[in-house]
């Protein structure tokens, strides 16, 4: 038997996440910034006065991807710590350099500035991969921008709408998730290097004491690392609170999702709009003719999950002791890594299932015109008055026909009879035709099209200029 098949393996790798997103998590991107890191304090150090050559510096850059695994953790299980035994594992490939490695650092240096580059490398692809899902949505919303459709209050046919703007509330609630995360990877800052508690000491040492050195190397490893600046003041980590803002908004994008995944799955029970059904896919091992909306169902699965995980940051931030605690460790590795890994899959889902929306426009219509003689009663009252009829009198007797018409279709199954009965009442001072005239569905669709277009072109089409460089085609694994 395979020996994958004989341990847990998380389903996010075999089933959800894709391998881009993945890899940003993976313990090579994680080892191989953590060198990075050390050149970076290295150069630094180098350049403001310490005893460091180009020699070490060149033997550092020749093994920044070269990992000696094994060394590494065969150290591990010596010492119980992984920051020293990468260094002892570098310092192996790198004899020259080995004594100045991680000089005046402590394990969160490398640890949590990597963290930091992995928000935002992480961010980054789930940006690009929400800026597809609005792509997709917008392409259809414009489509469907004035095709009549029943709208909803409390699930219950209130007025008309259009499919394209109801597609227009889905874009724009994830639009606003987009502009979220934006403003926090603007925000973003790198730890830097603040030592043991947070008070640099250990560089005070190095320096002698000269403090415009200290944030000099500071702002060098920034630039070098690609981030405007560092936090002003820490203790030991960067604030835990970085952690619960990042997976506040990776909830927003989970509960952006949700709505979306909810809406597709009842429009699919009404038979108006499906998910995109493959050839040979089945519905059902009990019901060959089910064609159920498993992907939307995913999604909602999944959000939920990031919904709930978005909790584990906000309570271990609340719970960091003065300068730092290690309850965070094992919480943060597993809580941070899964949001994005779970909005990353759900985004994956986003894209193949707005790629591929199906409209039944004759069930949507049919739908329609079930409820719209209840919805026109108003602007028949009024032309009616207008004519010089009583409106008291008239709103009465139409109340009477809706009820009686509501009753054939629920008692008796019967057709809606109620523009019939108006223009069979001798009350109503109008002709067939004007009465028939307010059955066209686009009079009582308002400024849909118009609010379409809008957001499109204000809101949506500045997020694509900035993060869609290229269509994305998700490929779902199962």
């Amino acid at each position: 038997m395979h020996e994958n098949k004989e341990i847990y393996i998380s389903p996010f790798s075999t089933r959800y996440a894709s391998k881009e997103m993945q890899e940003v998590f993976s313990e090579q991107f994680k080892f191989r910034t953590w060198r990075r890191l050390w050149i970076a304090l290295a150069r630094a150090e180098k350049a403001l006065g310490l005893d460091i050559t180009e020699e070490q510096i060149a033997q550092m850059e020749a093994f920044k991807d070269d990992v000696n695994y094994e060394v590494a953790e065969e150290r591990e299980r010596i010492v119980r710590h992984d920051v020293m035994s990468h260094v002892y594992a570098y310092g192996k490939q790198c004899p020259a350099a080995e004594p100045i490695i991680h000089l005046g650092a402590t394990s969160c240096y490398v640890g949590d500035n990597t963290d930091i580059i992995i928000l935002r490398k992480a961010s980054e692809i789930i940006l690009k991969k929400a800026a597809q899902v609005l792509k997709n949505l917008s392409d259809f919303a414009m489509e469907y921008k004035d095709m009549p459709c029943l709208a909803y209050t409390h699930l219950q046919p209130a007025q008309l709408t259009t499919v394209g703007k109801r597609a227009a509330l889905w874009m724009y609630e994830l639009s606003q998730d987009v502009l979220e995360l934006e403003h926090r990877l603007d925000k973003l800052l790198l730890l830097g290097s603040k030592g043991t508690t947070g008070t640099q000491a250990s560089f005070m040492e190095l320096f002698d004491g000269d403090e415009e050195k200290i944030k000099k190397m500071e702002t060098m490893i920034a630039d070098e690392m690609g981030f405007p600046g560092v936090v002003p003041v820490s203790g030991q980590t960067y604030s835990r609170k970085v952690d619960a803002y990042f997976l506040s908004v990776l909830s927003g994008f989970a509960q952006s999702a949700y709505k979306f995944s909810n809406d597709m799955r009842i429009l699919q029970s009404f038979e108006e709009m499906e998910e995109p059904f493959e050839k040979n896919q089945i519905g059902s091992s009990a019901m060959p003719y089910k064609r159920n909306p498993m992907r939307s169902e995913r999604i909602s699965a999944l959000a939920r999950y990031v919904i709930v995980d978005s909790l584990n940051p906000a309570l271990t931030a609340g719970t960091q002791w003065f300068e730092r605690t290690l309850d965070d460790s094992a919480n943060k590795r597993i809580s941070i890594a899964e949001a994005f890994l779970a909005v990353d899959a759900i985004l994956n889902i986003y894209i193949n299932v707005t790629g591929g929306i199906v409209v039944y426009d004759k069930v949507v219509n049919r739908r329609v015109m079930e409820k719209l003689p209840f919805m026109v009663t108003e602007n028949i009252l009024m032309q009616s008055v207008k004519k010089g009829g009583n409106r008291q009198e008239l709103h009465e007797r139409l109340r009477t026909h809706s009820h009686g018409a509501a009753a054939k279709v629920k008692l008796e199954g019967g057709a809606n009879d109620l523009i019939q009965r108006i223009v069979d009442d001798p009350a109503f001072p109008l002709t067939e035709e004007e009465i028939y005239a307010e059955l066209d569905p686009k009079r009582y669709i308002g400024r849909c099209a118009s609010q379409v277009e809008e957001l499109v072109a204000y809101t949506i089409q500045p997020i694509l200029q900035r993060w869609h460089d290229g269509e994305i085609q998700a490929e779902l694994k199962v």
